[in-house]
Formats: structure tokens, C-alpha cells, sequence
């Protein structure tokens, strides 16, 4: 049996993005053993991907080099006697692991002083492969060979059981069509739509008849508030109140999302739900949802994307002008059971 350690990304929507490389190393080795070296806020969804057997808890704060650290877990993961690491961030420290735990074959793509400590390197080609997933999957494959084609979408799965559980603990129900909010970005607020057009938008949906959640990580509890505050008292803001299962679960129940790019974003596609994903300094030639029923709202400014996790030009326009009436008019038709 082939025995598998994927070190995976440190992003949720990065993680989401994996999941058709580890789709692909099934189809491989069908037989195979994968386990995930992931940070530990990524767990809850690592853990609903069939393709994974474990998840094991990466500790390491991001930028920590903790040498001596690494080196303690990689004696530990020695035990496993895994035949290949595919190590997906470019990063020098995330390759320390593989290499310490003597990890016959080591695969990454060439990045940060990697030589050595991966003996199965890939030169990236970024236009052959443009998107992430694709980048991704790429690593999957033997060495010399292309990128399998056609590429799986992300794909997440959530039981009747699940959803219900879910619904019963934060006391919510789906009497109405449910429009869920995820108005963060971890990234920076470049990548957020403003506070008052996802108010303005929450208007029009509940006047629609929707019901409206907010979603989102604790972070984004005030900007939850203020949504509410403006005018939304009867919107529910989970924002903080849920772990990650829990908004993976309320999410599989909404009939339309409207999210920034962000993790949850990448969620909602792998649900398949109907959603208007709202892009400003980011690309959705990068990290699009991969979803047929997913609408990307961009505007083709000069100035974006810019990547920057603050607009540098101090205007914002690439989300200012992105007004909750144009918004609107991509709302889709709703055909919510009764």
C-alpha cells in the first residue's frame, strides 16, 4: 500500500482547492494511504474530504522556523514509513518535515532554497497551468507527465443528519429561502465588499421573502454587527459563533450565497450552491469557484487585481463602484421547496 504525507496549504479556500490532487492520487494508487500535515483551523474540513485517511495537527505558526521543533515531529511521523510527501506551499520551512523524516520521495514545485531537501522537483509553468487547482493537481502526477485532464471540482458532501444537527443547534430553520453572507476576507479588507452594500443587498433579500445568515470566522463578528446594525435586526449573524463544520453544514442549506474571494467562497463552490462571488484585488483567473453555479461580479479596473491586502491607491473603487443595485441584478431565480 502506497502511504502518502501531503503538506498542505495554510488558506482554507487553498485547502478546498487541494482536494482534486488528492482526487488524483487516488486514481493513481487506489489503494493508498493519504494523511494531511494541515494548521489546525483547517482540520474540520480537511477531515469531510473521503480522500483523507488523517489529519495530522501542523503546530507551527506561519513565518516560525522552530528547527528543533520540526525535527521532534518528523522523528514521530518516521513511524509511518511514507513513500512520497507532496509538499504544496513553496516555502523552505514547510519542506523541513519530509526531509527530516527521511521520506524516501519528496515533491514540490522548485521555490525558497528547496534543493536538497525535495529530490522530486517541478518547474512551474504558470501559463500552462494558471489556476491554483491546477497547479496543484499537477504534483500529482508522476514526474515528466501532464496534468490528467478533465480536472474534478472541489466537492464536498453534507448529510440530512449534518444539516439538521446544525439547524437544531443554532435554532434556525428553512420555512424561507435562505441567502447566506460570508462578508470576510482573512486575507485584508481589499478583498471585501463594503459593510453598507452587503446591509443595502440584505434589504432587498429579505424583502424578497429570504431569510438572511451571516457567516463567517470571529474575526468578522463586527462586521456581522454592523450589517445587522444597518437596519437587518432580523438577519442572523453566526459570524464567530460557529466552528468550521458548522458553517460548512449552514452553507449546504442556502439557496444563494454572496461571498467575497475568500475560504468560504471555495466552500460554497464545492457545495455546488448558487452564488455571486464578488472579486476586487484579487483574480478570479487564479482562484475562481469552480462552480457552474457560482457568478463572478468584477469589475475591469485598471488598477486591480493589484494582490495588495490594502487598496494602495486609497480609493477602492474596484468595490465602491461594484454598487448593491448592479449587484442585485444577478440575483438568480429561487425555486425553494415549500
Amino acid at each position: 500500500m502506497q502511504k502518502i504525507l501531503v503538506i498542505a496549504p495554510s488558506w482554507v479556500g487553498d485547502c478546498m482547492l487541494m482536494q482534486p490532487m488528492l482526487v488524483r492520487l487516488m486514481q493513481r494508487h487506489p489503494e493508498a494511504q493519504i494523511d494531511l500535515l494541515a494548521p489546525p483551523w483547517t482540520a474540520a474540513l480537511l477531515r469531510q474530504m473521503p480522500e483523507v485517511h488523517e489529519v495530522i495537527i501542523n503546530p507551527f505558526p506561519h513565518g516560525a522556523l522552530k528547527l528543533a521543533a520540526r525535527y521532534h515531529l518528523a522523528k514521530q511521523l518516521r513511524a509511518a514509513h511514507y513513500d512520497q510527501s507532496l509538499v504544496l506551499p513553496n516555502s523552505f520551512k514547510s519542506a523541513l518535515v519530509p526531509f527530516f523524516a527521511g521520506i524516501p520521495l519528496r515533491t514540490g514545485f522548485v521555490g525558497e532554497m528547496r534543493f536538497g531537501l525535495l529530490n522530486d522537483t517541478r518547474k512551474l509553468n504558470k501559463h500552462e497551468l494558471p489556476l491554483m487547482v491546477e497547479r496543484f493537481a499537477q504534483l500529482a502526477e508522476a514526474p515528466g507527465d501532464t496534468m490528467h485532464r478533465p480536472l474534478p471540482q472541489p466537492c464536498l458532501h453534507v448529510t440530512v443528519e449534518q444539516r439538521e444537527n446544525v439547524l437544531g443547534k443554532f435554532g434556525l430553520t428553512l420555512e424561507q429561502p435562505i441567502a447566506v453572507f460570508c462578508p470576510g476576507a482573512e486575507y485584508g479588507p481589499a478583498k471585501r465588499w463594503p459593510i453598507p452594500y452587503f446591509a443595502e443587498l440584505a434589504q432587498h433579500l429579505r424583502n424578497l421573502g429570504f431569510a438572511v445568515w451571516l457567516v463567517g470566522s470571529p474575526k468578522d463578528k463586527d462586521i456581522g454587527d454592523k450589517i445587522v446594525a444597518l437596519g437587518n435586526h432580523a438577519c442572523h449573524n453566526l459570524c464567530g459563533a460557529t466552528d468550521l463544520a458548522d458553517a460548512i453544514a449552514l452553507m449546504s442549506c442556502a439557496d444563494l450565497v454572496v461571498s467575497n474571494d475568500s475560504g468560504l467562497m471555495h466552500i460554497a463552490a464545492a457545495l455546488d450552491r448558487p452564488m455571486l462571488a464578488l472579486y476586487g484585488s484579487s483574480s478570479p483567473r487564479f482562484t475562481p469557484p469552480l462552480s457552474a453555479h457560482a457568478q463572478v461580479l468584477k469589475l475591469d479596473m485598471k488598477c486591480s487585481p493589484c494582490f495588495k491586502r490594502e487598496c494602495p491607491l486609497g480609493h477602492f473603487n474596484c468595490m465602491k463602484q461594484l454598487t448593491p443595485d448592479q449587484v442585485a441584478k444577478f440575483i438568480p431565480p429561487i425555486n425553494h421547496p415549500e
